[in-house]
């Protein structure tokens, strides 16, 4: 006897689509998460993410970000909140950097809305940028903005108007596979299901020890610009951009005051989720400081704010989803790497196709979960 079908360990931004899928699909479902629902503790928060279908991590996701699209358009409409704001994403940088090579070869080989600026193209358009000797832009047309704490907190929602349960301040201790079910062991007792799926974001490792998930801080800054006209979703598109061994992305000024932009690759590992610090010197924000300093000479090099986050990266920087081998009653989605939310509400239905199918017609060869066994 089980208490439901399915199990969704960690309500962060996988398991809460993951949730809202599954529950919607008429499966009996219950949710279980350690902090309160649409928490800031975790891989989701900034008040902002990009969505971009031009991808600098290769041409092979298109399809996902597609019917990613199409989903986070159906979640916008279910509760009537504006999830995604339409700004355009430009990717800068040498042409043939090989992230911009996937940008172009995505654009090419999926016939998707773009414009290619030269130099003095990007000079004209976008002034905001200061850019180097032959670098490039890759406008792409269909880009834009997420909303990642209302989008959890919708796909929650959305969730439980389904039917699912959903525990919050409810840390999952262990998972125990049998024959016919999965025990989950919580302080409060033990729930039985058919199926788990692990989205337990930086803490994967802790559930699904095989799991070759690193925790990352991630730090997210925000800047004053000297003219908020220029910064404004219509003028000024999210960016993405590699240069001098750099990687800076940044948003218009959605809330009229600050533009956000960070850099990536600089902060280090740290050892477990629980080792992160959320308060940061200003030399620890040197990096970024600098970097806006010299790329966006229109914003005030000192952050007006800053927050810390962090996320699970693989070796490959490609996520682990699917079944485990050894319990296939477990299905574990993480290790995202810093470019999965944009994604998050297909990966919420390949959970869903994993769970209640025990296949998808999403090609996961690359994601085999097992690959660093």
């Amino acid at each position: 006897m089980t208490d439901a079908d399915v199990a969704v360990v960690g309500l962060g931004a996988m398991g809460s689509m993951a949730a809202w899928q599954l529950a919607q699909a008429g499966a009996d479902v219950v949710g279980f998460e350690q902090y309160g629902l649409a928490h800031d503790r975790g891989a989701v928060g900034g008040e902002s993410r990009l969505f971009r279908m031009a991808y600098h991590e290769g041409a092979e996701y298109v399809p996902l970000l597609r019917r990613a699209r199409e989903l986070w358009d159906e979640l916008a409409e279910a509760t009537g909140r504006p999830l995604f704001t339409p700004t355009g994403v430009l990717s800068l940088g040498l042409p043939d950097l090989p992230q911009m090579v996937n940008v172009r070869a995505s654009v090419e080989e999926h016939g998707l809305d773009h414009e290619i600026l030269d130099g003095d193209a990007l000079a004209a358009r976008y002034p905001q940028h200061r850019m180097a000797d032959g670098e490039i832009g890759v406008l792409d047309a269909g880009g834009g903005v997420l909303r990642p704490e209302i989008a959890v907190l919708s796909a929650l929602q959305q969730a439980r108007a389904h039917g699912a349960r959903l525990h919050d301040r409810t840390p999952v201790r262990r998972l125990e596979a049998g024959d016919d079910d999965v025990a989950v062991v919580t302080d409060a007792g033990v729930t039985r299901v058919r199926r788990v799926v692990v989205t337990a974001g930086p803490w994967t490792a802790d559930l699904v020890p095989t799991a070759a998930v690193t925790v990352r801080p991630v730090v997210l800054t925000w800047f004053v610009p000297d003219r908020l006209e220029d910064y404004l979703p219509d003028r000024f598109p999210a960016f993405i951009r590699d240069t001098a061994d750099m990687h800076v992305y940044g948003v218009p000024a959605l809330d009229g005051a600050s533009v956000k932009v960070a850099v990536g690759d600089v902060w280090g590992d740290i050892a477990s989720p629980r080792d992160l610090t959320r308060d940061l010197d200003e030399q620890a924000l040197r990096p970024i400081s600098d970097a806006v300093a010299r790329l966006l000479p229109g914003l005030y090099p000192d952050p007006m704010r800053f927050g810390v986050w962090m996320e699970g990266y693989t070796p490959d920087r490609t996520a682990l989803v699917g079944p485990l081998p050894h319990s296939p009653s477990i299905v574990v989605l993480g290790g995202f790497s810093g470019h999965g939310f944009k994604m998050a509400p297909v990966f919420g239905q390949i959970a869903r196709d994993l769970a209640l199918d025990g296949a998808t017609s999403f090609d996961l060869a690359r994601m085999d979960p097992t690959r660093f066994a």
